[in-house]
């Protein structure tokens, strides 16, 4: 294996190579990552002003995770699973299901879902998932093409200052802790993911 194709390689690659059946490791992998999205949909950590879910941390965490295409073909699982009427998204059944949730207020955010996790996957293959300053830079990429269409969308249905002040401002505060978190855990997978094949 060249040192090219290690710097391109995922994390998941590392732990999960593609051996014999590459379509049934990434059909597992896809699945088993839309059920981590529904599982943080519905996960939400008390914090001012809003509560907090966890559901753009795993949509980065997956991305950078996962790589490019993995790691987009996961979300768009995903929002398959919610455009069919499961109950996967924040809010769900109680806001409503399928397409009518979809093209809401949050609709905007789903679509960022998707930009944000092909974007830290495309940086995460060129390796700016193994360092911290790096990992910040490519999360900060990450939280921003999440936030930017979901405030436009909110733009078109309420008004621009009120899509900022209701749609932006509140989670400003959430994205900063996620985005810190998510950057700090890829780093650290990686050492323990060389340190157990040092060791080996």
């Amino acid at each position: 294996m060249s040192i090219a194709t290690v710097a391109h390689q995922s994390l998941i690659d590392r732990l999960w190579p593609a051996a014999e059946r590459p379509l049934v490791r990434q059909a597992i992998l896809v699945v088993l990552g839309s059920l981590l999205l529904w599982a943080s949909a519905k996960a939400q950590v008390p914090m001012w002003p809003v509560p907090m879910t966890m559901q753009s941390f795993v949509v980065l965490v997956i991305g950078m995770g996962y790589g490019f295409r993995l790691g987009t073909a996961t979300v768009v699982l995903y929002l398959i699973e919610g455009a069919v009427g499961l109950p996967v998204f924040a809010g769900t059944p109680e806001k409503g299901i399928g397409l009518a949730y979809m093209v809401g207020t949050t609709g905007g955010y789903l679509v960022g879902f998707v930009v944000a996790a092909a974007a830290v996957g495309w940086l995460a293959e060129r390796g700016w998932d193994r360092t911290l300053p790096k990992a910040v830079a490519a999360m900060a990429v990450g939280s921003v093409l999440l936030l930017v269409p979901g405030v436009a969308w909110l733009a078109v249905l309420i008004g621009g200052a009120k899509a900022i002040s209701l749609g932006l401002v509140p989670f400003i505060a959430g994205s900063v802790v996620k985005l810190a978190l998510a950057a700090a855990v890829m780093p650290l997978a990686w050492r323990a993911v060389e340190a157990r094949e040092r060791s080996r």
